[in-house]
Formats: C-alpha cells, sequence, structure tokens
C-alpha cells in the first residue's frame, strides 16, 4: 500500500481545509486509516481514525466537533475535513493505514504504511 497525501496549506485561524489521502493497493480498502499530526519540536501525535468499513470514527479530543474524516465509497481516498482551525493545529499531518483494530487505532505502532506528510499551517 502507497499512500499519497494532500490538501495543506496556509490558512487563517477559522478557516477550513481539506486532506486527502490517496492509496494504491487493494488492500487498502479493508484497512483502518488514520491521520497523525506532528508539530515543530512535538511528537506526532494521533488525530483521527476511520475504521476499514468506514463505519466508526474516532477523534483526539483537540479536534473532536471541528474535524470529520471519511473515505470515498470507493475505498481507496480517506478525507480530514478540518474547519474552525486555530493556529495550535499547525503541524505536518501524515495518513496511515493498517490492519489495525478498533481498539488500537489512536496508536502509532498499529499502522503499517505512512503517507509523506503534507503541511498545515494556521495562521493567528
Amino acid at each position: 500500500v502507497q499512500l499519497q497525501a494532500s490538501g495543506g496549506g496556509l490558512v487563517q485561524a477559522g478557516g477550513s481545509l481539506r486532506l486527502s489521502c490517496a492509496a494504491s493497493g487493494r488492500t487498502f480498502r479493508n484497512y483502518a486509516a488514520g491521520w497523525f499530526r506532528q508539530a515543530p519540536g512535538k511528537e506526532r501525535e494521533f488525530v483521527s481514525a476511520i475504521s476499514g468499513s468506514g463505519g466508526s470514527t474516532h477523534y483526539a479530543d483537540s479536534v473532536k466537533g471541528r474535524f470529520t474524516m471519511s473515505r470515498d465509497s470507493a475505498r481507496t481516498t480517506v478525507y480530514l475535513q478540518m474547519n474552525s482551525l486555530k493556529p495550535e493545529d499547525t503541524a505536518v499531518y501524515y495518513c496511515a493505514s493498517g490492519r489495525a483494530i478498533v481498539s488500537s487505532l489512536r496508536n502509532i505502532g498499529a499502522y503499517d504504511y505512512w503517507g509523506q506528510g503534507t503541511l498545515v499551517t494556521v495562521s493567528s
């Protein structure tokens, strides 16, 4: 599975962005997917995740109610709609995929495949 993240950019606080993560490989359709982010000088942290079927989503408390993760009907692309962005959302965002079970979706180590990252910068 290869993952290609896109959609990052510069946005003012309160604005919106939509990140995309396109995958190659048929097995991606059945894999869970997640978004993580890493701000300068900080560790990579969980943002959101979606089950292989798309039936369940999970969010970090810091983004709950502002971010929405989804996957397309063909299950080849996952999205992260980010609204009401804040300066503290500034980070490189990474998409990931793997045979993670629901209880481990928030764990970096649960994912087998990673995209290259896309930079999101939120100005105040």
